[in-house]
């Protein structure tokens, strides 16, 4: 019979549900802890709606900065700002690189709108995570990093035990082999 999930456990997974990347199980999982616990459910739908609201307006602003880039030259250089944008905000790309971007971004009003969204977006992003951090009773990073210095405190005791014995060995051979010579 198979667990129900937490809470913690439903806020961890829920933006993978909301993307239906999970496994069969899992979504029937998800989905009944969504039908019983109001919190969680009011949590999936506010959500959705942030989602939905985001995939509306860069569908709309889609549609309409066609219209508004006129010539050719801004067409292909909107075009090549909008392919690099996501690796120019986590800082992936050469000095070269980012000073096109910022150059672009500078000259084109519908560029700079796009960078100003996409910022705006990623602090939505960071303080929703901020926020399901601090509501979560227990810190995954620490515990994770704890469990990393007990394994390496176990293998510096099961070193220390192997090179204790290999010395008791050696001691015992040359006693050995002083008794046999004498």
């Amino acid at each position: 019979m198979q667990k129900e999930l937490t809470c913690e456990q439903v806020g961890a997974i829920i933006t993978f549900y909301l993307e239906g990347k999970l496994s069969d199980s899992l979504k029937k999982a998800v989905k009944k802890h969504l039908d019983s616990c109001p919190e969680c459910h009011a949590k999936f739908e506010e959500l959705k709606q942030m989602v939905n609201y985001f995939e509306k307006s860069i569908n709309e602003k889609n549609d309409t900065s066609d219209d508004i880039v006129k010539s050719e030259y801004q067409k292909r250089q909107y075009a090549e700002f909008k392919y690099n944008l996501s690796a120019y905000l986590d800082n992936e790309l050469d000095d070269k690189e980012n000073i096109r971007i910022k150059k672009i971004t500078i000259s084109n009003p519908i560029a700079r709108k796009d960078l100003e969204d996409m910022y705006s977006f990623k602090k939505i992003l960071h303080n929703s995570f901020d926020i399901t951090k601090n509501e979560l009773k227990q810190d995954f990073a620490k515990t994770v990093i704890n469990e990393m210095h007990e394994h390496k405190n176990n293998t510096e005791i099961s070193f220390q035990k192997l090179t204790f014995a290999f010395f008791a060995i050696l001691t015992l051979i040359i006693i050995g082999a002083i008794k046999l010579w004498f």
